[in-house]
């Protein structure tokens, strides 16, 4: 099984994430911000990653510290739990819909972590939650995973369902990237021969 376990201790956040890719789909998350923990099971489930976060966080200030270090934990955890990297699929792409909402995620786990994102959501407030920090959990767990992970609004009027469709298709794509390609059985996917 390849798994991945991070702990990250700040005078801002303090974050125990566990991620295993070969899973189930099932979660154990208290990340102390109700939109985020709502996020993370969905991206479990349809990623089928086992994910346990506990956070403790600054939340007296606001959610951005916690956000962007759960984004930090996570993006290092899928990079342990990728290993070497022999064997995997490496491209992926989802097109997914969510009501009137429709997200295109495509990913390459290129070693150079890289986001482009343009989910243009319309509104600040998702409930009390910052609808800018989802821009910064993606860009923090680029950065660290070593992935480019693209992210794009195709359609969408609802904040609430274009950030949930992102989280969504980000994990259906990631799940389909990390699979194993039985073609590339014990190669690197890359003609450098390394990611």
């Amino acid at each position: 099984m390849r798994k991945g376990e991070v702990k990250r201790k700040t005078n801002e956040t303090d974050v125990h994430l566990s991620l295993e890719l070969d899973g189930k789909g099932a979660s154990d998350i208290d990340t102390g911000c109700g939109f985020l923990d709502h996020m993370l099971t969905l991206f479990a489930s349809h990623g089928s990653f086992d994910l346990k976060i506990r956070c403790r966080g600054d939340r007296h200030v606001d959610d951005h510290h916690s956000v962007e270090d759960i984004g930090i934990c996570l993006g290092q955890a899928f990079y342990k739990a990728l290993g070497d990297k022999q064997g995997i699929a490496r491209y992926a792409e989802r097109i997914l819909p969510m009501d009137e909402a429709l997200i295109l995620t495509a990913v390459d786990i290129s070693g150079r972590g890289y986001l482009a994102y343009d989910l243009q959501i319309p509104t600040e407030k998702i409930g009390s939650f910052d609808s800018q920090l989802i821009e910064e959990f993606w860009l923090a767990f680029a950065r660290e995973s070593g992935i480019t992970l693209h992210i794009r609004r195709l359609a969408g009027a609802n904040s609430h369902h274009i950030a949930e469709g992102a989280f969504k298709s980000a994990a259906r794509s990631l799940a389909m990237a990390v699979d194993y390609d039985e073609k590339r059985k014990g190669q690197i996917p890359s003609t450098k021969g390394v990611l």
